[in-house]
């Protein structure tokens, strides 16, 4: 190619880029939900409306959506959005925004496979923030199909075949933000929303005294996902979901009597700090 022809040659339109947000769910009052479904629960759905200005629509975010797709509107007409995908921004409220307003031009029936989001608003943005709404853990993913199509043998087995992988997850009555988990052993995985340095600080303090524990569970660490620190407790093995309201609802005052503590960190607690931050995980 001469240089004529390289300088005619049109370049490409540079893609705008989006700048990271640490904590993207900040502001939504469920913002601990969706922190979960983005990185600890397999199957869950949660109810959301857009404002006036986005078509006042009712809709699904979920976990996930089959084939990692970004949306899908069921033949009943409802809309699932998918929290997690295979790409994503460096603004994950500006994303899962993006996927609501194209998946808003679906026909029934229809997918939308990805997205390549530009600036634009977020969820905070699009959404009716007084609009109530509770997040609904599932066993399987039968909130993929409308209920009237749930009952045709091929979709039950379907659905049937992608729940063999699930990792049994529960939420623990009574307890925000907390869900049990069974693995090789049984987890307690419990997100918080108060400031990562406030829980750092809550968990250091009850380390020291040895009070990060309560009956049938024990700290083993902390992970870190968009900006909230998720502390994960170890049970007893065989230990169910529901055998845990109790001794962590009696565990809770403790941790937030923690939580409102505002004096510094003595040494031992700061080297307690330093342990729980040298063995955290951030999660993206």
């Amino acid at each position: 190619m001469g240089k004529a022809s390289r300088r005619n040659k049109v370049k490409k339109p540079k893609k705008v880029r989006i700048d990271f947000v640490d904590r993207p769910f900040e502001g939504l009052a469920f913002e601990p939900e969706l922190v979960a479904m983005r990185e600890i629960i397999p199957a869950a759905t949660l109810p959301v409306k857009t404002t006036d200005e986005y078509g006042a629509e009712e809709l699904l975010i979920v976990t996930v959506l089959p084939g990692m797709v970004a949306a899908t509107r069921r033949e009943d007409g409802m809309l699932l959005v998918a929290a997690q995908t295979v790409a994503n921004s460096g603004d994950l409220s500006l994303d899962i925004a993006d996927r609501i307003l194209k998946g808003q031009q679906l026909g029934k029936g229809d997918s939308l496979q990805s997205t390549d989001p530009v600036p634009g608003p977020r969820l905070q943005d699009i959404l009716d923030l007084d609009y109530a709404t509770e997040m609904e853990l599932h066993s399987d993913f039968n909130f993929w199909v409308d209920p009237a199509e749930r009952e045709k043998s091929d979709v039950q087995a379907a659905i049937a075949q992608s729940a063999e992988q699930l990792i049994p997850t529960e939420h623990v009555d009574n307890v925000e933000g907390a869900f049990w988990c069974r693995m090789q052993r049984e987890f307690v995985r419990w997100v918080r929303p108060e400031p990562e340095a406030q829980v750092l600080d809550a968990l250091a303090r009850l380390h020291t005294k040895r009070e990060l524990s309560f009956d049938g569970g024990r700290f083993v660490g902390a992970f870190r996902a968009h900006g909230l620190l998720i502390p994960v407790f170890e049970l007893d093995a065989g230990m169910e979901a529901d055998e845990l309201a109790e001794p962590m609802a009696a565990f809770t005052p403790a941790f937030e009597e923690a939580l409102a503590d505002t004096e510094p960190l003595n040494p031992d607690e700061r080297r307690a700090r330093s342990g729980i931050i040298s063995r955290q995980v951030t999660l993206r």
